[in-house]
């Protein structure tokens, strides 16, 4: 990936470089601009005006001038005392996206950033050194803690993540590299600190992992609805009352041609599954736009600005953090429909096939303990659903920090994303049994369900249904859905 703008390292190109599936080169000519940028910054730097975090403390101690000799050894030390975070840390894919974020917003003109640092971060995400970064405890405006840890594993005094995912020793693992630690330059580490670089990247990640999981979603709806016989009246045409919906009800069309309704009207679970979807959609396409306006901010603070040091609110991840949660209530919707929806395939009322989806009902529980499953999953989300989005509270002796709580966010949405995922793989399940036990279902695509007999056992007898559920969950992690077979006239959800 050979970056000549900033604007290149997109959406697409943080997803690609968090999961190893590229490399990020610098073009000359960029380089070139950075270097004159950097040159402006230093010396409009150069005289005796007071700019916070370079000349002087931070926060509360904004106030106190450091001299020549605490400035030479500042943009480091303001790692090593906010590096206070523990285990759990961010997973390898989240470290590396935080990376790459960080990357992008320091090519932004305002930061200053030299050409070497920029290098520098691209040489760790190359040689896959990444970071150990705290997941949790992050009290303070901004990201402060977990760039500290960050920061601290550039320069060598911090612990970067092992193959296992253990925090080891960052030095080491640099020389094992082929790196050298790097201290930050004037401005660099202040610099480094401001912004909200994991939180964008843990919601880019996020929405593209939603994208895959709404498209399933509408697969696995579609079996569903053949195996009921539901009515076909939700899914017309006129009920679209916006591009989102309208996609999602010609896919559902699409992956079901229809059958002779069993019931005048349809389970309201799967009456309400079409618009729950749509609001989904709607709610990735805004975590998406929250994303590429934090790719395209000024996040330093100070910022370099028409030859001045401004302060900012670079660090606010307010935008970014109500997304989330807008996107994390949805998905805790769909997964109450999901576990609704695998309760009336278990109604023989509904489908017409055994109780419970049992081949021996009451000598086989069938699929009744995985509903339950199904029904505690979506129990314990709705905890996950009102995430705390903000707060201002007193934290450095006057200096206040007003939060966004953005690991938090993203944490619920993780468990939001795991979650719809289980409660889709019981439903699978259930439609894998009810194939099984009355065959496929008329005027379901006959695609849809591709490749999933071949990951289960045969045969429609009890059996420890946890570990069928562990190889749907994987089958669902590695990407399968209808993605490969957009509708007509459209594009496939999620694309």
């Amino acid at each position: 990936m050979l970056v000549s703008a900033a604007e290149q390292l997109d959406r697409a190109a943080i997803v690609e470089l968090a999961r190893g599936a590229s490399r990020v080169t610098l073009a000359g000519s960029f380089l070139a601009e950075l270097a004159d940028n950097r040159r402006r910054m230093l010396a409009d730097l150069d005289g005796d005006q007071p700019v916070y975090g370079v000349n002087t403390g931070m926060g509360a101690l904004a106030g106190v001038r450091l001299d020549a000799e605490a400035q030479q050894r500042h943009q480091d030390t303001l790692m090593i005392g906010r590096a206070v975070g523990s285990a759990p840390w961010l997973r390898r894919e989240e470290a590396r996206a935080l990376l790459a974020v960080r990357l992008r917003t320091l090519l932004h003109p305002a930061a200053g950033a030299s050409p070497e640092l920029c290098l520098h971060l691209a040489a760790l995400l190359d040689a896959d050194v990444v970071p150990a970064v705290p997941a949790r405890g992050g009290g303070a405006a901004g990201e402060i803690i977990p760039l500290a840890h960050a920061g601290a594993a550039l320069n060598g005094t911090g612990q970067v993540l092992d193959a296992a995912g253990h925090a080891i020793d960052a030095a080491p693992a640099l020389e094992a590299a082929g790196l050298r630690p790097r201290s930050f330059a004037a401005k660099e580490g202040v610099a480094f600190l401001e912004g909200v670089p994991g939180l964008t990247g843990l919601a880019i990640l996020a929405a593209d992992a939603c994208r895959l999981l709404l498209d399933q979603t509408l697969v696995v709806t579609a079996a569903s609805h053949a195996i009921v016989r539901a009515s076909r009246d939700p899914l017309h045409p006129a009920l679209a009352d916006s591009p989102e919906l309208e996609t999602v009800l010609r896919t559902l069309r699409r992956l079901w041609a229809g059958a002779e309704s069993k019931a005048l009207q349809a389970p309201v679970s799967f009456r309400v599954t079409a618009p729950a979807i749509a609001v989904a959609l709607r709610a990735v396409a805004a975590l998406d736009a929250a994303a590429d306006r934090a790719l395209a901010a000024v996040t330093d603070s100070p910022a370099h600005l028409d030859g001045r040091f401004v302060g900012t609110f670079g660090f606010a991840g307010t935008d970014l953090a109500a997304c989330a949660g807008a996107l994390t209530t949805a998905l805790v919707h769909l997964a109450e429909l999901g576990a609704a929806r695998l309760h009336r395939l278990l109604d023989p009322e509904v489908t017409g096939l055994p109780r419970q989806l049992s081949d021996a009902p009451g000598r086989h529980a069938g699929m009744v303990a995985v509903h339950k499953r199904a029904a505690g999953v979506a129990h314990r989300l709705r905890r996950f659903a009102v995430p705390a989005l903000g707060g201002a509270m007193e934290t450095s002796l006057g200096q206040e920090d007003v939060q966004s709580f953005g690991f938090e966010a993203a944490e619920c949405l993780g468990e939001a994303v795991a979650g719809v995922r289980d409660v889709l793989g019981c439903e699978l399940l259930a439609v894998h049994q009810a194939v099984q036990l009355g065959g496929p279902p008329a005027g379901l695509d006959p695609a849809a369900l591709a490749g999933i007999a071949e990951v289960l056992p045969p045969g429609t007898g009890d059996r420890p249904f946890g570990r069928d559920l562990d190889a749907l969950s994987a089958v669902l992690r590695a990407g399968w859905s209808s993605r490969a077979r957009p509708a007509p006239g459209g594009t496939a959800p999620g694309s």
